[in-house]
């Protein structure tokens, strides 16, 4: 591949080189890093030791804070879990190309192609996944592998990169380099890189990671967890107490150790003649305050990494559902987060590549398609509905293309078949009634229905005049609200008549209508 000129995301102009050959292939003293393997500086961590590491990464080298954090992730399963549930979270969101802004036939096209790339393109999932190191480590870095084949550049594959082999440059403290051995480092090729930095906190580059809030629960939980598995190895266990007759040897001495130590594993032994051993009260204490101190550490992990702890841990006394409502959003916003820092990342680390070395549109930085995550949520269907409908009863002017984005369902283009409302309407449950009625002679006369109709009235009006009397008396009697609630709760009213009365009214008001009905059809 012919080098050439270009410019980089920024305008900056650069020298191409030959993207077939990987970085870390291409230097002697990068390649070197391949065999590079951790130290593991979680053996022995304590607090002093801990300090060091961090203060270490603050001056520039990252290998043992990153390693560091490869062994709480390795180590601690909640840890491992909750970091889990955010790295999975960001590959559950569908994405898209978008052109930029009043976008030309042309610029439309390009960003049509680079989807059909990142679409057919099998590497971009586990991207995406290795792209979430970086929330624990502050960054992620993964080296591409080019290839060019049918007049297209395109990306082959993408290769995660350890943490360990980059270090901060000494002229600028957000800035990586590969670790070539020299003071600088090496700086990192041009379209050669996936480069994501995930900001857990404002601050350099070295302290942009959860690892440095993470770092120190993990200490204290380890401490707790030790302490914890030697309270249950002699938890319940009684005390063993050898006696040695005065004069005894050492090795008589000795001999009576072994049998005190190996008793209570063993269930006997022997000793010498003269010795004994004397079994005291078992060792009193409980693992409560070891457990404390684990929820305690488990919890403000929690927090840390998912924002909330109802959504990992339920204590049965906070965790309400509504309450777990909350936290899920939260968790839900943080993932919005996440997922738009790496479209950035993504924007500037494939798309402007790709869009640079196969587009036909493109003229400057400025101008570039982009990657965005849709992180709408689609409406309740059921809630969202009859609002609507009562905005559009009152002329509110609603774009249907806000509809279909908010409830998620897709467009029909030209010609595609949608549904529609069948024709074919049931047929009223009261029509084999009616049908019914409209058989018989229908010899009534309208004068008799409107004489039953006013009865039935008069019957009504008598059961609620006396109901509305004694309402209005316990009203008028009452000094306040609290004896009027008495009252009116002391009221025993009997309906059993005016429900009888209702009940006749009812019918009645359906065989006139009925009537009336088969009237005007005659």
């Amino acid at each position: 591949m012919a080098n050439s000129s270009i410019v980089d995301i920024n305008g900056q102009p650069f020298t191409l080189p030959d993207l077939e050959e990987q970085q870390t292939e291409a230097s002697a003293k990068v390649a070197q890093l391949r065999n590079h393997y951790g130290e593991h500086p979680s053996s022995g961590l304590a607090p002093a030791k801990l300090a060091a590491i961090l203060r270490e990464a603050e001056q520039g080298n990252l290998i043992r804070q990153c390693e560091l954090a490869e062994d709480m992730e390795e180590k601690d399963a909640h840890i491992q879990s909750e970091l889990g549930k955010r790295r999975l979270a960001m590959q559950s969101v569908d994405w898209n190309i978008v052109p930029p802004p009043n976008a030309s036939a042309n610029e439309v096209r390009d960003a049509e192609m680079i989807e059909e790339l990142l679409r057919s393109a099998t590497w971009l999932d586990d991207a995406v996944f290795d792209a979430g190191d970086g929330i624990l480590k502050g960054f992620s870095n993964q080296e591409l592998k080019w290839e060019y084949a049918d007049k297209t550049h395109f990306i082959a594959d993408a290769e995660w990169r350890d943490p360990s082999w980059f270090q901060i440059s000494p002229d600028n403290r957000n800035q990586l380099t590969l670790r070539d051995g020299s003071y600088n480092g090496e700086t990192l090729r041009q379209f050669g890189w996936i480069s994501h930095i995930a900001k857990a906190k404002s601050g350099y580059l070295a302290r942009n990671g959860l690892a440095r809030v993470l770092a120190w629960p993990f200490l204290f939980k380890n401490y707790s967890v030790r302490d914890l598995a030697e309270f249950l190895e002699i938890y319940g266990l009684p005390m063993r107490l050898g006696k040695y007759p005065a004069g005894a040897s050492d090795r008589e001495k000795l001999t009576l150790l072994r049998a005190v130590m190996s008793i209570g594993h063993n269930a006997g032994g022997i000793i010498p003649k003269g010795m004994e051993i004397e079994f005291e009260k078992a060792a009193d204490g409980a693992s409560d305050p070891f457990m404390a101190m684990v929820n305690w550490c488990e919890r403000s992990q929690s927090k840390a990494i998912l924002g909330g702890t109802l959504t990992s841990q339920a204590d049965g006394k906070s965790s309400t559902n509504a309450l777990g409502n909350v936290h899920n959003e939260v968790r839900q916003e943080i993932r919005d987060a996440d997922l738009k820092a790496l479209a950035a990342t993504l924007t500037r680390d494939v798309i402007y590549p790709l869009y640079v070395l196969n587009g036909k549109s493109f003229s400057s930085p400025r101008r570039i398609p982009r990657l965005e995550y849709d992180l709408n949520e689609g409406e309740d269907l059921a809630q969202f509905v009859q609002p609507l409908k009562g905005l559009v009863e009152v002329g509110v002017g609603i774009p249907v293309s806000w509809v279909h984005e908010k409830t998620k369902i897709p467009e029909a283009v030209k010609g595609e078949p949608v549904l529609t409302l069948s024709k074919e309407t049931a047929p009223p449950p009261n029509q084999t009634a009616l049908a019914a009625l409209a058989a018989t002679d229908g010899s009534g006369e309208t004068d008799e229905v409107e004489l039953l109709l006013e009865n039935v009235q008069q019957r009504t009006t008598e059961h609620t005049t006396d109901i509305l009397d004694q309402l209005r008396h316990a009203v008028d009697s009452a000094d306040s609200l609290e004896q009027l609630q008495e009252q009116l709760l002391a009221l025993q009213i009997d309906t059993a008549d005016l429900e009888k009365v209702m009940s006749q009214a009812l019918t009645v008001a359906a065989l006139a209508g009925r009537y009336e009905l088969l009237q005007d059809a005659e």
